[in-house]
């Protein structure tokens, strides 16, 4: 089946993106397009971002995750360690994220180094999750195989009861990750293909910026 999409097209016309204009820190022009994503109400999850690693097989792969936290240091987000995306991980610490905000016709592109966060960390943002939230990190084995659906919805239903009365204490297995950026890439669309790209490059010293090509 062959289908062709090479009449859909979307011409990109609602802002631009001027070195001038920008902050001279990636985390403080991200906080404020984050910001005005959020007041534009376009994007239902602005927090949805797409993590790609590294895989035990060679392979690249990427999936949508939620970015929870971020501050100079960087960008959290959180998941089970033994995942195949956090097996993958502990191999390869080397990562990308990406965000897509349609609505505003904007990109974010990442490039940096992932770690663990702290302990207590995890554990401050596992305790403010709602309790359903909490059971499904005890629940599912994360990228295993399992026989059925049934398998994970016995188990909840086993582990509600268990935990109707008692607190949740977070699974040693799941918990957060930071994103230390070396590279932040800010796209803004524009007609004619002719796209404004931005990027903020770490020199072991300070943030450059630099236009790039579209």
């Amino acid at each position: 089946m062959n289908r062709d999409l090479h009449a859909f097209r979307q011409n990109y016309e609602k802002g631009a993106l001027l070195i001038a204009d920008i902050s001279d820190d990636p985390i403080a022009q991200f906080a404020t397009w984050y910001k005005e994503i959020e007041e534009d109400g376009g994007v239902k999850e602005p927090n949805a971002m797409t993590l790609a690693t590294l895989g035990e097989d060679g392979f690249p792969k990427s999936r949508i995750v939620l970015l929870k936290e971020y501050d100079q240091e960087g960008f959290v987000f959180y998941t089970n360690y033994e995942s195949e995306k956090g097996m993958s991980m502990a191999k390869h610490p080397q990562v990308g994220l990406s965000f897509f905000w349609p609505s505003m016709e904007r990109q974010v592109v990442i490039k940096g180094n992932v770690r663990k966060v702290s302990s207590e960390r995890s554990d401050h943002y596992f305790n403010a999750r709602p309790k359903d939230s909490q059971l499904g990190a005890l629940v599912s084995n994360q990228s295993t195989v399992i026989e059925s659906r049934q398998v994970i919805e016995d188990r909840m239903t086993t582990l509600k009861a268990k935990y109707a009365n008692e607190d949740i204490t977070r699974p040693s297995h799941w918990g957060g990750y930071l994103v230390t950026p070396v590279s932040v890439e800010f796209w803004q669309g524009r007609p004619s293909r002719l796209h404004d790209r931005i990027r903020y490059r770490w020199d072991g010293k300070q943030w450059m910026k630099e236009r790039l090509a579209p």
